[in-house]
Order: C-alpha cells, then structure tokens, then sequence
C-alpha cells in the first residue's frame, strides 16, 4: 500500500513538473528569426526577376538589380520588428524593402502595391538632378518611407506624400547600413543605423508580404530577421491578397 502511494505521488509529481516545464516554454519571449539563412533562397519567391538576379556569396545576399522587380517572402506578416543591413556596390544604387505588400506586381509595373522602405546610394541626388541642374533633397537618401503604388499612408515628416527622414545617417558605396524598422497597427517607424528617425501612420494594408526590391544596381544584403509581434484587429481591405487563392 504505501508503495503504491509513493509511486503515485512521484507519478503526481513528474507531471506537475511537466506542467511547470510547458507553461514556462509557453511564456518565453518570442525570438528574432532569420529571413535569410546566408546558405541559399529558402522561405524567398521570385515574383518577377530573373533567375540570376538573386544569389548567395560568402553568406551575402547578393542581388544583380537587374531587370527591375522583386522577390517576396512565403508567407505574409502582420506585426513585426525587420531588421536588415545592406550595402550598394554602385554609386547611387536604388534599392529598398516592400512591407505589407501584395505577392505580385500590378499590370503595367514593375513593382507592388506595398509600404516601401527606400535604400539610396548617396549619390543617387547627384546623378538625378532636376532639369535645371538642383539635386534633389539629401533626405531622398536616408531612408525614405511612402506608400508605392495605391498605398496610402500619413507621412510624420511629410515631402509630399513621403516621409523624409530628419537625420542623414545613411553609409555610402561599399559601406553596411544598419535598418531597424518597427511595423504594428499601421504605423511604422525606421531606425537608421541605431537612431530613430522616420515614421508614418495609418497605412491602408497592415499585413502583407516582405519583399527586396532589385532596381538597377548591385546591392548586398545580410542578416535579414523578423521578430513576430502579436496580432491587431484587421479589416479585409487591410490585409494583402494571399498568393494562390
């Protein structure tokens, strides 16, 4: 009898553990996750470059810029934290990331309906100037954020319909930028090498797809993570087609 009693409190007690074990696993903080795992292309869909726009070098994610499009992830994201270092290899590289964006491009264009975030070479005002010779405004440079092509959003710096960033902290040709950019509820606010210095509000899609931008110049990318924020109350109209349905 008293055998039986203390296999049955240690049987009681393996289990109360147990339990203990899963509610703490339960309330771990969620983890950053890597986007791109430096090896190859896992979790990417081509949506509309060629097939030797996008390779993997030396754990880099090396991007030719042409022709001009994109590459999206395989699944879409709502509430997030992106963080994701790049470099141009060409004097006024254009580049950018596309957040809560549709996985494919409307006709006619070569990019998606989608929030960008804009990734410029510093030279990039320099070899666009305006037709009476004025370059175009240093914060074009340094990370411009606006709703590209039907997505609205309300710029906190506005230029226009954009918002410009209130610090140049951008890195030129050769160098690694660091971007931090926070995404929950319709606003989002980007981080420019560890400062905060951009953001807009109350854009029109709030989830969607992420996806890198090739637009004719070589760009390197590394170190692509997400952390996975808890969801909002979404609209239909506030979340992106899903590819295939």
């Amino acid at each position: 009898m008293s055998v039986s009693r203390q296999g049955l409190s240690c049987a009681c007690g393996v289990a109360v553990l147990s339990l203990g074990l899963s509610a703490a696993r339960a309330a771990e903080p969620a983890q950053f996750q890597d986007l791109f795992n430096g090896k190859d292309l896992s979790g990417w869909v081509n949506v509309n470059t060629a097939g030797d726009t996008w390779s993997v070098r030396d754990g880099v994610l090396v991007c030719s810029g042409r022709p001009i499009g994109v590459m999206r992830t395989e699944k879409q994201y709502e509430n997030f934290i992106l963080h994701v270092e790049w470099r141009h290899m060409e004097a006024g590289g254009n580049s950018g990331v596309f957040a809560w964006s549709e996985g494919t491009v409307p006709e006619g264009s070569r990019l998606p309906k989608g929030l960008e975030v804009q990734m410029l070479e510093l030279d990039w005002v320099n070899l666009n100037k305006e037709e009476d010779g004025t370059p175009p405004p240093i914060a074009y440079v340094h990370g411009e954020l606006f709703g590209a092509n039907g997505l609205e959003v309300i710029p906190d710096n506005p230029r226009g319909s954009r918002s410009r960033s209130l610090e140049n902290r951008c890195k030129g040709k050769g160098e690694w930028n660091v971007y931090d950019v926070v995404f929950v509820d319709g606003v989002v606010k980007l981080s420019v090498n560890g400062k905060f210095v951009n953001g807009v509000r109350n854009s029109s899609v709030r989830k969607g797809y992420l996806c890198l931008e090739s637009e004719g110049a070589l760009i390197h990318f590394r170190n692509i993570r997400i952390l996975e924020l808890p969801a909002g109350i979404l609209g239909a109209e506030q979340t992106a087609r899903v590819v295939g349905r």
